[in-house]
């Protein structure tokens, strides 16, 4: 309500999630909650485009590319309540199926979910509607320390007591995934998990209604 863009209301999103949810008195459960939604690469503004021909290291990417794009992050560091501070996150690129494989959280994520790797970067528009009405699984790794699911264990996953990392999501009918990530400093089981599950379509719901006003 009264929101003028999709990034302030993804923001409003992430920080409900990361504000409401404790541990006990003055403990936050997560360490981080993050919203992403794919984009064609030719949609991006200058420096998101730059950020993802940094990502690819140097493969070129076509207009039509697909990338991850961070929409909204908050966090216990300062330069994790802004994406524009994010170092490796703002926009990954995804040109391929084979690419996506090669990143295990997002191969992981996008299986978990129940999204065919096909659909997300070459959506038919015959199946469109078909992909956005479909209710989909949530993402769960109940153990985080030691995953090969979760990157970053050393740098983030032990210092920062990621116990659990779970994420909900789905297709808009523009053929776009979104996906929101949870990272826990309590354990999540895979029962916990399925009852984010409905939250999916209010976000859904949210998102579309500022469809063309990001970027």
């Amino acid at each position: 309500r009264g929101a003028r863009a999709m990034e302030e209301v993804a923001q409003r999103a992430v920080r409900y999630l990361y504000r409401q949810f404790t541990a006990g008195p003055g403990a936050n459960a997560w360490a981080l909650v993050r919203l992403f939604k794919t984009h064609r690469f030719g949609d991006l503004d200058a420096a998101l485009q730059a950020a993802a021909q940094q990502a690819a290291a140097g493969q070129a990417l076509s207009n039509d590319t697909k990338c991850l794009v961070l929409l909204a992050t908050e966090g216990e560091k300062e330069e994790w309540q802004s994406r524009h501070r994010s170092r490796g996150h703002k926009a990954i690129p995804l040109p391929s199926p084979e690419i996506v494989q090669a990143f295990p959280m997002i191969s992981s994520l996008v299986r978990q979910l129940g999204v065919d790797v096909h659909d997300l970067l070459e959506p038919k528009p015959a199946l469109l509607l078909d992909l956005a009405q479909r209710s989909y699984n949530v993402f769960c790794v109940s153990k985080a320390p030691g995953s090969p699911f979760i990157p970053a264990q050393a740098e983030f996953v032990i210092p920062f007591r990621i116990a659990s990392v779970l994420g909900f999501g789905g297709m808009l009918p523009s053929g776009d995934l979104f996906a929101m990530i949870l990272f826990a400093k309590t354990p999540v089981s895979q029962e916990i998990a399925e009852m984010f599950k409905p939250l999916a379509l209010s976000l859904k719901v949210a998102l579309l209604s500022m469809e063309e006003t990001f970027l």
